[in-house]
């Protein structure tokens, strides 16, 4: 190991630490029990994923690494996505708190092998975005052209412009599935609005920043979901 990519693991760790935390928290108190076996399962899946997505580009990636973590509102230029993006980091909180309140309340009584499939669901979003960032480095979680940056066009760019946002949207219906909440998915009429602002406003700085960019909007006319939009 080279010591740019140690220098990011000791960046990372405590982050990790930290994340792992936060979302057991927000699964077992407002569930009120630690019996929470979907909530169990969910956090083994949902960090186990992080981990191995980490330790994949860590190798193979430094700098995408370096890129992915500067990530929150504080982080982006662009005035619009501060607000966008402390939206969206609202909301997917919702996604775990409102499902484990779901579950103290026994609102819903999601079936073991759908719980089971979204759990799948979730891990194939991650790969999906193992793709995406395979097929683009500059995949960075912030609103952004850096200098000598290329349009990426080949791989899942060429079916939509925004093939993480998409897997994004399958790990938003999943997550409330698979921690046993169908009343989880009434939070997609708050997310997908925030998805697609964001999405707009970030085609909007890429068109003004990225050369080649609006030849490849003409080539790719699809943003999110072929044929659909």
């Amino acid at each position: 190991m080279d010591e740019r990519s140690a220098a990011l693991i000791r960046q990372a760790w405590p982050r990790q630490l930290v994340f792992l935390l936060l979302v057991a928290a927000l699964v077992f108190v407002p569930a009120g029990t630690l019996g929470y076996w979907q909530g169990w399962l969910f956090i083994v899946v949902i960090v186990g994923c992080t981990l191995a997505t980490g330790a994949y580009f860590l190798r193979s990636d430094p700098a995408l690494v370096e890129r992915r973590m500067k990530v929150g509102p504080r982080a982006e230029r662009e005035p619009t996505q501060k607000i966008i993006v402390a939206l969206m980091i609202a909301t997917f909180l919702l996604f775990v708190v409102l499902p484990a309140f779901d579950y103290r309340w026994d609102w819903s009584a999601v079936p073991v092998w759908l719980v089971l499939l979204a759990e799948l669901g979730i891990i194939v979003s991650f790969a999906s975005f193992v793709l995406v960032m395979n097929e683009n480095s500059y995949a960075a979680s912030t609103v952004r052209v850096e200098q000598n940056q290329p349009v990426i066009s080949t791989g899942p760019y060429a079916v939509v412009r925004h093939p993480m946002y998409a897997a994004a949207v399958l790990t938003a219906i999943c997550m409330p599935l698979a921690l046993g909440s169908y009343w989880g998915l009434l939070l997609m009429v708050l997310f997908i609005p925030l998805l697609a602002w964001r999405l707009l406003d970030e085609e909007r700085v890429l068109r003004r920043d990225l050369p080649g960019y609006a030849a490849y909007c003409e080539r790719v006319r699809y943003r999110l979901v072929p044929f659909i939009w």
